[in-house]
């Protein structure tokens, strides 16, 4: 990702321009792990051998940087995850509604969050469906496997929930968790009322192609036929217990839109990448796109500065998370496990990343460890000769 951005990123800012959030994501890359933000020299404390280890950018759009943050993320889920099967529950945003999405990515975004809570948490409290209080995670991915726009919300949710008095868990069925048909109506209802009740407000933006909605009964017809859309709620089978669903989040979280390891070639001015096509029957290919039109499909998946991706509800709300996570456990296991069972080792592969950071081998004898030695200064010259870090006047490119 690095060389594209460094090799056409300045073509791509001459032809689209950028926000500030996006220019800073193209700096970012493109310096990472590279002189431009200095680093250190290790040498082998057995053999002399001499290394130069670059500074990581620490950017959440790097691909680079995702997993070390990853890991620690997932260490601190292994102490909370509750010992019963897990369901995966994804929301999609429709696609009729997707350009006021790009144009408006913290409040669209931020509806899709609540209008996606408030479906689970009401669908599952009806008695006639399971009758319970429920907690789960959310995590908000914004593209698909060709890296257009394509906004949804995976949920991460517990086979069961507290009772409405609090003092038994309710387990839900094995093999079903909700109603599919009944969580898609719902979502669709709550998302449009919020809309409604957003754009009377005043807060969302028209510019550009958009501008058109400004005009009188011009947003109630976008909506109107946005109700007409495919509300896609998707609901997988269930997957086993807390070490299954640590490796399933594992693959979900601190993602970006494409990782280093499915592009395959930089050639010409066209990169080529795997590709999975979920519209016909997950037939995997290559796909091969001109720089610009990869680097402008990677960036419209930057979200705005501070807007937090993983969100907790129910009894997973941040605030009360650990009381109530205690007390399911209580319900769940009337006599609790030993202090090593409740906290296990979440995977193998946990372990090897925490082993590797405390010693670094040596590449060379492989019998001493690296040590850092001197410190080397950042070059941040050598990135804003691609990223100028004066704005664009051609703005932000939704298109």
């Amino acid at each position: 990702m690095a060389d594209v951005f460094r090799q056409h990123g300045q073509q791509y800012l001459s032809t689209y321009g950028a926000s500030l959030m996006q220019r800073r994501v193209l700096r970012a890359v493109a310096a990472c792990r590279t002189a431009a933000l200095g680093g250190h020299v290790q040498r082998c404390d057995h053999c002399g051998h001499e290394q130069i280890a670059y500074n990581s950018c620490r950017n959440r759009h790097c691909p680079k940087c995702q997993g070390s943050r990853r890991i620690r993320w997932l260490e601190a889920r292994a102490g909370e995850l509750l010992p019963v099967p897990y369901y995966h529950v994804v929301f999609t945003l429709p696609a009729v509604l997707s350009p006021l999405a790009l144009q408006n990515p913290r409040v669209m975004y931020d509806l899709l969050f609540k209008a996606t809570a408030a479906t689970l948490l009401e669908v599952a409290a009806n008695p006639r469906h399971l009758g319970a209080r429920i907690g789960f995670l959310t995590l908000l991915h914004t593209w698909g496997q060709n890296l257009m726009h394509h906004p949804h919300v995976h949920c991460v949710v517990p086979a069961g929930g507290l009772s409405p008095d609090g003092k038994r868990w309710v387990a839900g069925r094995q093999d079903f968790f909700l109603p599919v048909r009944v969580l898609s109506r719902v979502f669709r209802g709550k998302f449009i009322q919020l809309l409604k009740e957003t754009w009377s407000a005043g807060r969302l933006q028209l510019y550009g192609d958009l501008e058109a909605l400004a005009e009188p009964g011009a947003m109630e017809g976008l909506i109107d036929q946005s109700v007409k859309s495919d509300w896609v709620v998707y609901v997988k089978p269930p997957f086993g217990g807390p070490e299954q669903t640590l490796k399933y989040l594992a693959r979900y979280t601190h993602r970006v839109a494409i990782a280093n390891s499915r592009l395959l070639s930089l050639e010409d001015g066209r990169v080529s990448f795997r590709w999975k096509d979920y519209a016909h029957g997950d037939r995997t290919g290559v796909m091969t796109l001109e720089a610009v039109e990869f680097i402008r499909r990677f960036l419209l998946h930057v979200v705005p500065s501070g807007f937090v991706r993983i969100r907790y509800y129910g009894f997973m709300a941040n605030r009360h998370r650990t009381a109530n996570l205690e007390h399911c456990r209580r319900l769940l296991e009337p006599t609790p496990p030993p202090p090593a069972e409740q906290s296990p080792e979440p995977t193998a592969e946990l372990a090897v990343v925490r082993e590797s950071k405390r010693i670094i081998p040596c590449p060379v004898c492989s019998e001493g460890r690296m040590v850092t030695v001197r410190e080397l200064r950042p070059q941040r010259s050598l990135v804003t000769r691609i990223v100028p870090r004066s704005r664009s006047p051609a703005g932000y490119n939704t298109s």
